[in-house]
């Protein structure tokens, strides 16, 4: 088995893995980095979203061996480790998650999201948001923790 380097989280990780293993199961199974959740295995739910270099990507799918170049990876633990992101502060506010399952992928996506457009409309969170499926169907309630997320992004007191 190959050892890769990969650099997650701002740090280094190596891991002995076998070819074609994927980031989803190298996060969890092989570095403990377990908020990352698995569900549909083919990229179409967005629970296992994480970021590559900045861009929202599923885990799933990525090959981990195609990562081992030296790029920045994002799971939700890199967000904050004290919950004071203001995504993870808006989530609690708003009381998005139901069952919670999907909720590590919504945070990543919304981050993305957030990152590119500070100050997004209604449509375009709703828009953007789409791809990442909630079972339980708290769509309301993650349209408004992102509109909150932005709100606290741009006055970290409100």
């Amino acid at each position: 088995m190959p050892k890769l380097s990969l650099r997650i989280n701002s740090q280094s990780y190596e891991a002995d893995v076998a070819e074609g293993t994927s980031l989803l199961w190298v996060l969890r199974e092989h570095l403990g980095l377990t908020g990352t959740k698995y569900s549909c295995g083919i990229a179409q739910c967005g629970t296992c979203t994480i970021h590559v270099d900045g861009q929202p990507m599923r885990a799933c799918i990525l090959k981990a061996e195609d990562l081992a170049n030296g790029q920045e990876i994002t799971t939700i633990e890199g967000l904050s480790d004290d919950g004071s992101h203001p995504l993870q502060r808006a989530w609690v506010e708003v009381q998005a998650p139901q069952c919670g399952y999907c909720q590590p992928g919504q945070i990543m996506q919304a981050a993305a999201l957030l990152s590119q457009n500070p100050n997004p409309s209604r449509e375009e969170i709703k828009s953007y948001m789409n791809g990442v499926l909630c079972r339980c169907g708290t769509y309301m309630r993650i349209i408004k923790a992102v509109a909150r997320a932005a709100e606290i992004q741009a006055n970290p007191e409100a």
